[in-house]
């Protein structure tokens, strides 16, 4: 029987948040294929002694690609591990695109995004009621083009909560052009490398965050967060209001 190829999320960084069902796929796989760069090798740790691993930050997608094809033939099973949840930033339709067409059967197992683990690292909630319901997850362009409509500026009009992604670099670019929308004083939160151990946060306002983020050395691998929602009043959700009716409770 042909065996599959599983897509995993891997979490954010802490091994702890891999699920459940990532792990057991993973320390049984015969093959394992990471990324490398990004990906903690934590998460493979307990993988089978025959299990054969690849790194593919060293790899391109044809010889992704071959490693799979030639797995699943020879009857093994293959995890392909991204960092966070791969259907963000992860690079894998095209992946799933080859193997749909070469009839291998494939899976997605979610997993913990960066920007879920950036807000619980500095503590706080996208959606509070009276602020924002909206959570915007994008990104400057860099080699990879963002459409016209989707440019920062335009995005930040909303005044949203907003998770940018693969950015700091670029953040004296990002904060111009959020500036546009956004109040000075808007709350910025930039957390490199959330859940790892070495994990940073700095938190500020458009006024002053790119010179925080660089006196911190932040130069990769970090979120941008920025919105109200990091210091603000808000409504108290309806949810637990006692004078609030839902299918479980009666109001008082």
């Amino acid at each position: 029987m042909m065996k599959k190829v599983f897509f995993i999320g891997a979490g954010p960084g802490d091994p702890e948040l891999l699920t459940l069902k990532g792990k057991k796929l993973i320390d049984n796989a015969d093959v394992i294929i990471y990324a490398g760069s990004l990906v903690n090798p934590l998460v493979y740790q307990d993988k089978k002694d025959s299990a054969i691993v690849y790194n593919s930050a060293q790899m391109s997608l044809p010889e992704v690609l071959k490693v799979m094809v030639e797995a699943v033939a020879n009857h093994k099973s293959v995890v392909r591990i991204h960092t966070g949840d791969p259907s963000i930033y992860g690079a894998i339709q095209e992946q799933m695109d080859f193997l749909l067409k070469h009839n291998i059967e494939y899976e997605v197992v979610p997993g913990v995004s960066s920007f879920t683990a950036s807000a619980a690292a500095i503590k706080r909630e996208f959606t509070l009621p009276g602020v924002t319901q909206t959570v915007i997850c994008t990104r400057l362009e860099g080699r990879t083009p963002v459409p016209k409509l989707e440019q920062l500026e335009l995005l930040a009009s909303h005044q949203a909560s907003m998770a940018i992604f693969l950015s700091v670099q670029m953040i004296d670019k990002v904060v111009k052009r959020l500036t546009k929308h956004y109040g000075e004083t808007t709350p910025v939160a930039v957390v490199e490398r959330a859940t790892w151990p070495n994990q940073k946060i700095v938190i500020g306002t458009l006024a002053n965050i790119a010179a925080k983020v660089k006196e911190a050395n932040i130069t990769r691998t970090a979120q941008i967060l920025v919105g109200d929602f990091i210091d603000c009043e808000y409504q108290f959700s309806k949810l637990y209001d006692e004078n609030f009716s839902h299918m479980f409770r009666e109001a008082k």
